[in-house]
């Protein structure tokens, strides 16, 4: 007898049905016009599942058993992060991940519907438009940085000086870049009641700002360079929640700078 994780993922018609039925049961006519099948497709893929005892019928209707109900649990996420890695499988092979903590890496589903922006070659140094565009409309901004652009210092202050809250977390090397060349920049930003710096010792290869309507993450080539040219972002709710979850998990190994 085949082994159970092979009955639900060897066939796309068995996992998509386990998937529908998770919410409440569908008769035949609806699990057809759903999942566009025939009923002489589907049918034996359900008996395969009664068999299992994963689904069961209820008068003219399918539902999950309880098991099933566990099994499509566990098979929901799995499916949503397999969905996630597919959508740009590249862009995760090529880049250092490893910056990410591991909690968040097995919830990289919830990064949602993300599309990944890709600077032209002409502006391959120059901050995304759209990075900037959405930061601005924002009303709280918190972001982490292991990289200076010039742009940066003045352009923070700017959205301080308007009214948005600002947290930022720099790895040391960057915060001593500020306080080298823009020194006056950041003293002036330290006044602010609604701007905080945080300073990590960590080695974070990855740069992050997350907002109240926008999500964006850049990672480090796996030879160490630094991807100016492409950000991964989302609107999604739950990629907030992901993002807002990396910030504090680097705050919570940072240090705050009060003043110079």
């Amino acid at each position: 007898m085949a082994d159970l994780l092979s009955v639900i993922t060897s066939s796309d018609k068995r996992r998509k049905l386990l998937l529908l039925l998770q919410h409440e049961p569908k008769a035949l006519d609806e699990i057809k016009h759903t999942l566009n099948v025939t009923a002489t497709g589907m049918i034996p893929q359900i008996r395969i599942l009664e068999k299992r005892n994963l689904v069961k019928q209820e008068g003219r209707k399918y539902a999950l058993t309880e098991l099933g109900h566990v099994v499509t649990t566990h098979l929901n996420p799995l499916v949503k992060t397999l969905e996630v890695i597919e959508k740009q499988e590249e862009f995760w092979c090529e880049h250092d991940i490893r910056s990410i903590p591991s909690p968040l890496l097995t919830k990289i589903n919830e990064l949602g519907d993300f599309q990944i922006i890709e600077n032209s070659i002409e502006e391959l140094y120059e901050p995304h438009k759209e990075f900037l565009d959405n930061i601005q409309k924002s009303k709280k901004v918190s972001g982490i940085s292991p990289i200076v652009h010039p742009i940066y210092p003045n352009f923070f202050l700017q959205l301080a000086e308007k009214g948005t809250d600002i947290s930022l977390i720099l790895t040391r090397n960057a915060f001593n870049k500020i306080e080298n060349e823009y020194k006056d920049l950041l003293v002036r930003g330290l006044s602010f009641n609604n701007a905080y710096l945080y300073v990590s010792d960590d080695d974070m290869k990855l740069a992050c700002m997350v907002t109240d309507i926008y999500f964006s993450i850049s990672l480090f080539f796996k030879n160490g360079v630094f991807d100016s040219r492409n950000d991964l972002v989302s609107f999604d709710e739950s990629a907030l929640l992901w993002g807002e979850e990396l910030f504090n998990y680097y705050k919570g190994r940072s240090h705050k700078i009060e003043n110079l």
